[in-house]
């Protein structure tokens, strides 16, 4: 491996970095038990980072890093010092006392800041290692408070932890993606630029990521390529293949192949591999070899074959010439969209351009950074047609969650923009209410009935069994008030496991019922996932595809539930906020 020389240059401070510092941050003084407003200032501003479409630079440039919605003057001073000199004075405080490693205990299932402070300063515990050695050794359970289920849960979330560590979350890398692919196409190097793998399937989480160009100069594209700023290290360089580290930690390869091979090596580098296996044994029934380099008529000429490259300019001529309809690339896993292709019976997927509105945002009202108002203005700008604010009705403090005296007041605002926008969009009166261990609501239905939609969700006993969780939501869907069940499995993808639920009971009771599923397109949650949506979609259960959006930046993270909805082979038919204002209202006061 050939080390690059560290680059002092600041485009490696880009959003997802200073995002990161600052959730390190949020998470030492959360250790070390300070301000829990401190702490919360921080973590807000990590989200909000994380989902800002414009570049941090640029905003700085602009001077305006002020005026980011939920950054102030102080956080946009930590920005700043950041930008210019990529460091920042509190973080080495802040490890001074604490070793930083120890942050990454609190990736792991159930391991939050207390037990934290507790391994490090009694067992001198710095890092996961460590962790699972004490844990293992049974020093846990000898302490007043642990016991070995405590330590045999752990366990299980470190090798969950350990599963997960090679697996990046597809909103992680997607401006990491699209830097790269602007990069390449404004170098005028390459006539064709492209990522493949499964980036452009759309997987929840990408390995690494792979892109494909067409250039008449291949050692000037590959040079370009490594002097990017943001490429830690060269794992190899040639003339048609190189490989990189980013200083994200993620590797890229970029490929040069020929016009000719283009569309052959686009399909063969997207994968998946279940379903070019499939592809190569159909074109072999055909009497025909499929790869990477093009699609191939075998002739026998006596005891030799010989191969006759057939034209193929575009991924849908390949697949005419096996005699199928074109699988768009969210499809592409070996699930049966192959026979179904050759039927031509493959479903019009839905397309982003299709939603008319969000239906699950919080404001300020709740654990938002942004005001209702402020939320009104984005989505207006992305040219909904209706929204509805749901905040949360919650007993955890972290939500700062609405009650009954609190709810009052949020309705009459609620009631009051509704009159001030209401030639610009519909907004519904919403919220998300706890379902409770028991299965009965946070919130009494005499309240929720004053509600256009109500979504309940599991936010707390994640480690009840299946039957008991499993009743426990059956108890909301029956509800007559509820109308979405949001994040219906609980996944924290790369964090958390789903809780153990029989989805078909829930799924043949929303059927039942009317209750809508939830894709909720939070990177991190994407839940439910592709399988799952499939599922409810051959069950006639009804989905909605929210961004759970806690600040205005957040709101664009609609992409990515499309593109689970898209590998979950849904159409605009099967996803509720396509519908038309009057249709959507029609489905949400059917039950009651």
């Amino acid at each position: 491996m050939i080390n690059k020389k560290k680059k002092k240059s600041i485009i490696e401070m880009d959003n997802i970095a200073i995002a990161k510092i600052f959730q390190q941050v949020a998470d030492l003084l959360e250790i070390q038990n300070a301000n829990s407003f401190r702490v919360r200032a921080y973590q807000r501003a990590a989200q909000i980072l994380r989902s800002l479409p414009t570049d941090l630079r640029v905003i700085a440039q602009e001077k305006k890093l002020d005026k980011i919605p939920g950054i102030g003057v102080s956080l946009a001073e930590k920005i700043n010092e950041l930008l210019t000199t990529g460091k920042l004075k509190e973080l080495a405080y802040l490890t001074k006392k604490t070793p930083l490693s120890l942050t990454r205990l609190g990736e792991i299932e159930g391991v939050g800041p207390k037990l934290i402070q507790l391994v490090y300063r009694k067992f001198k515990v710095t890092d996961i290692v460590g962790l699972k050695r004490i844990v293992q050794q049974h020093h846990l359970s000898r302490l007043s408070g642990f016991s070995e289920k405590t330590e045999y849960n752990i366990l299980e979330g470190i090798k969950h932890w350990q599963h997960y560590q090679q697996r990046f979350l597809l909103g992680d890398v997607d401006d990491l993606a699209d830097y790269l692919i602007k990069q390449l196409k404004n170098s005028q190097l390459c006539q064709q630029v492209i990522m493949a793998g499964s980036f452009r399937r759309r997987r929840e989480t990408v390995g690494d990521l792979g892109i494909l160009v067409t250039s008449r100069h291949p050692v000037a594209v590959m040079k370009l390529f490594c002097q990017l700023p943001i490429v830690k290290s060269i794992i190899v360089q040639g003339k048609t293949k190189t490989a990189v580290l980013l200083t994200a930690g993620i590797e890229v390869d970029l490929r040069v192949v020929s016009n000719q091979s283009f569309a052959s090596a686009l399909f063969y580098f997207t994968g998946s591999k279940a379903h070019n296996i499939h592809l190569r044994q159909l074109a072999v029934a055909k009497k025909m070899k499929i790869n990477e380099y093009g699609i191939f008529s075998l002739i026998k000429h006596g005891k030799r074959t010989k191969e006759k490259l057939i034209s193929a300019p575009n991924e849908t001529a390949i697949y005419r010439i096996l005699g199928l309809s074109y699988i768009p690339p969210e499809l592409r896993e070996g699930r049966g969209e192959i026979m179904v292709a050759k039927q031509k019976q493959l479903p019009k997927l839905i397309k982003l351009s299709d939603i008319k509105g969000d239906l699950h945002l919080h404001s300020r009202w709740s654990d938002g950074t942004n005001t209702v108002e402020e939320m009104i203005k984005q989505a207006i700008a992305q040219h909904y047609q209706y929204l509805a604010i749901t905040d949360h009705a919650s007993p955890l403090g972290i939500t700062h969650g609405l009650n009954e005296q609190r709810i009052k007041q949020y309705l009459k605002i609620i009631k009051r923009l509704q009159k001030k926008y209401q030639s610009k969009i519909a907004l519904l009166l919403g919220i998300e209410v706890d379902i409770l261990a028991n299965g009965s609501l946070y919130l009494p239905n005499k309240i929720l009935q004053q509600l256009d939609i109500v979504i309940a969700s599991v936010h707390t006993k994640f480690k009840m069994s299946k039957s008991a969780m499993t009743k426990r939501i059956l108890l909301a869907i029956n509800n007559p008030m509820v109308n979405i069940i949001a994040h219906p499995t609980g996944v924290s993808i790369n964090r958390r496991e789903p809780y153990p639920l029989d989805l078909d009971k829930i799924m043949l009771a929303c059927r039942h019922t009317g209750t809508i599923l939830e894709l909720n397109s939070f990177p991190r949650r994407l839940d439910l996932n592709d399988i799952n949506c499939r599922r409810a979609k051959e069950l006639g259960v009804k989905i909605a595809i929210n961004t759970d959006a806690h600040n205005i930046s957040g709101l664009s993270s609609m992409c990515y539930g499309i593109g689970q909805a898209r590998r979950g082979w849904l159409e605009k038919k099967d996803v509720i906020n396509t519908f038309s204002l009057n249709k959507l209202k029609k489905f949400l006061i059917k039950r009651i």
